[in-house]
């Protein structure tokens, strides 16, 4: 049987891409190493958390899956960093790590167009420079017009704890062998990448008064814009540290933990570390946040996220122990550390399709990227634009300014990664812009553009921007002047400025659109999303004007286009190491070029001023 396209890989970006392939009608195949492991939470219980809320809800704004399935199977939801500005907070849930994967499971198995089968590829077949399909262990091969590769951290990956390594996939699931082998063959870089888990813990042999209880927040929204009201906390969650004693324990073994014997190769995350690297690099601190999470709603397992290692079982032992609330803590499963083969993501394009075999496509931790969120997102696109490579569409390319998915991918291909990438909220230069809340507002229409966006999802977004006209008309109202003072006067704030509109008095600091709904008895029954989002437009509306403005004076850059067969090699006063990078990266426009590693800004003056003088001989002649 031939299909148009096969995804490989059944993690957050393999479900992703293969619910956006189906459902824009291309006949579907998604393989996977185990059917038991489909969107399986194998690290930590939760999804979302700082930047990774708002990938969540893109996401979702586009027409995917994940933040409508973490919904239906919340634990616990925060919104983090709720003390700061609009433009850092962001959702994060835990979430019944079984249900979600047999929630997402069910979803697949339901998508029309899509048929799903276990088992692992071990080539990608390419015929003229094209993918032509798959060949499995079995010697079976299955031909498709495209290929979407979310093999995560599966290839040739192998567990490690002290000096016990096994070559395995997390969680005890079988791992892929020889895909490394034939990417590399196919002109690949094969890059090593390292990451680890905790030790998941009895919850019955905690002593729970030496931690301080999280709770859930209370009047957030849900990650999916189809979902109305506020989510319901059924779990707690705890916080608690490490002491000297713990790191003692740890500076006494270094010489047994694998990071640092040279047992493990891989490079890992610098925002994520491990426990003992915790304790090695700040060296200062007398103690480490460790927070425990439960994994499910029924069973008895707790996540100990902070306090990821890979020491010898025996050390893990002591070093749990000696956690006060720990000191009869049962130990369910082991922490370890899971080494893994990736591919350099500057062989790719911005639509994550590869340089070098056209129509093979890459998403996920493949790309050298970390985190359930990095894959959806990655995912989505990279069925998208498999989708519109099959049926000759343009292709579909975020900007920085337009989503932290842009961020995400743009960083990629253009700078590549020699870590795990995290997104995080400096990342983004526009994150005002790319506000949680506004997500939607940003990247529905696009959806509905490609396809992925349904009618029903479509219609509940056109009735929320009525309901925000309708509060934007409601706050340009002029007030009453004396009623204004009063109200003022009784927030606490001066009479002083000028006082014309409901707006005016939203922009005072002290000042919240529920103080005015409920003094002035206006803007009736409007959902409290839609007037979140509409107080948020207002009082920081001159820093999201300036931020539009600078984002214009940029699209000159963005919009001058590079051709991928020019060679910079050509360009007379670019430095040696700029041309090497512009020839190895070959971006598609001058601010592409301009966030290229080792490209400096006199090398894109050089640059811009070389396409005018092309340019004007080109029209002469």
């Amino acid at each position: 049987m031939e299909y148009d396209a096969i995804v490989v890989g059944s993690g957050h970006a393999g479900v992703e891409s293969a619910l956006a392939l189906s459902r824009l009608n291309n006949k579907t195949l998604l393989l996977t190493l185990n059917l038991d492991s489909i969107s399986f939470l194998a690290c930590n219980p939760s999804i979302g958390g700082t930047a990774k809320g708002q990938l969540v809800s893109e996401i979702d704004a586009l027409g995917g899956a994940m933040g409508v399935v973490a919904d239906r199977n919340i634990l616990q939801m925060r919104m983090l960093n709720r003390g700061k500005g609009v433009a850092v907070q962001s959702l994060r849930a835990q979430v019944d790590k079984h249900a979600y994967h047999l929630d997402m499971k069910d979803v697949l198995q339901n998508q029309k167009n899509l048929d799903i089968r276990q088992c692992e590829v071990v080539e990608i077949l390419v015929q003229n420079g094209k993918v032509r399909g798959v060949k499995t262990a079995f010697g079976e091969e299955i031909y498709s017009r495209a290929v979407v590769l979310c093999t995560g951290v599966y290839l040739d990956s192998r567990i490690i704890i002290g000096n016990y390594t096994k070559d395995q996939g997390p969680n005890g699931f079988v791992n892929a062998h020889g895909l490394s082998k034939n990417l590399a063959s196919l002109g690949f870089k094969i890059l090593r990448f390292k990451t680890g888990t905790p030790a998941r813990v009895d919850k019955n042999s905690i002593d729970y008064s030496s931690f301080e209880i999280q709770n859930g927040d209370d009047n957030i929204p849900y990650f999916s814009f189809i979902h109305i009201g506020n989510p319901k906390n059924k779990a707690v969650c705890y916080l608690g540290y490490t002491n000297e004693k713990t790191h003692e324990i740890i500076r006494a073994n270094l010489d047994k933990a694998p990071m640092y014997s040279g047992l493990i190769k891989g490079v890992g995350p610098r925002y994520c570390p491990s426990i003992e690297d915790k304790v090695v690099r700040f060296s200062d601190k007398n103690r480490h946040q460790i927070f425990l999470e439960p994994e499910d709603k029924t069973g008895d397992e707790i996540y100990v996220q902070g306090f990821s290692t890979s020491m010898p079982v025996d050390v893990q032992e002591k070093m749990y122990k000696s956690v006060d609330g720990f000191q009869n803590v049962k130990i369910l499963r082991n922490a370890y550390a899971i080494e893994y083969d990736c591919i350099a993501s500057t062989d790719l394009l911005p639509t994550l399709e590869s340089k070098l075999v056209e129509n093979l496509f890459f998403a996920g931790q493949i790309n050298g990227t970390s985190g359930y969120e990095e894959a959806g997102a990655q995912g989505i696109v990279a069925g998208i634009n498999a989708s519109n490579k099959l049926q000759n569409k343009e292709p579909f390319i975020l900007k920085r300014d337009e989503a932290y998915i842009g961020v995400l991918i743009d960083d990629l291909v253009i700078k590549g990664t020699n870590e795990p990438y995290r997104m995080m909220t400096s990342r983004a230069e526009y994150r005002l812009l790319l506000r949680q809340d506004n997500a939607d507002i940003r990247l529905t229409p696009l959806g509905r553009k490609v396809g992925l966006v349904d009618d029903a999802r479509w219609a509940l977004f056109n009735k929320k921007l009525r309901q925000i006209e309708r509060a934007k008309r409601v706050l340009n109202q002029k007030v009453d002047g004396k009623k204004a003072c009063e109200f003022l006067r009784g927030m606490g704030e001066g009479e002083g400025g000028v006082i014309r509109t409901y707006a005016d008095l939203l922009k005072r600091s002290k000042v919240t659109i529920f103080d005015i709904k409920s003094h002035f008895n206006v803007l009736g029954r409007i959902p409290t999303q839609v007037l979140n989002y509409v107080e948020t437009e207002i009082k920081y509306e001159g820093y999201i004007k300036r931020q539009e403005t600078l984002v214009e004076q940029l699209k000159r850059d963005e919009n001058t286009s590079l051709s991928p067969d020019f060679d910079y090699s050509l360009v007379k006063g670019l430095r040696l190491e700029a041309r090497q990078k512009l020839n190895a990266i070959k971006p598609l426009t001058l601010g592409q070029a301009s966030r290229i590693s080792g490209v400096s800004p006199a090398d894109i003056a050089v640059l811009s001023v070389y396409l005018k003088v092309k340019n004007r001989l080109e029209k002469t002649t």
